[in-house]
């Protein structure tokens, strides 16, 4: 069996939901889960669901923070 290990740089935190991250690629992760969040579209936006409720990506710029080395799990 092999495995390949893929290493992700954090770049922002969302900071209601610390556990949900965003990378230099402009990717989310939930770094709980180690799940990717995937970009969709509602209602003529363009954003995520990161706790269940959708967030457009303009709305979500306002809550994006840097990370500190407390909230990085890793």
């Amino acid at each position: 069996m092999n495995t390949i290990s893929i290493t992700y740089t954090i770049k922002y935190v969302v900071s209601f939901a610390p556990n949900y991250v965003f990378t230099e690629h402009d990717e989310c992760f939930n770094s709980k889960t180690g799940r990717r969040i995937k970009q969709v579209y509602n209602n003529g936006s363009i954003g995520y669901n990161i706790c269940g409720k959708f967030y457009s990506v303009s709305k979500l710029r306002k809550y994006l923070v840097k990370p500190n080395k407390e909230t990085t799990p890793f």
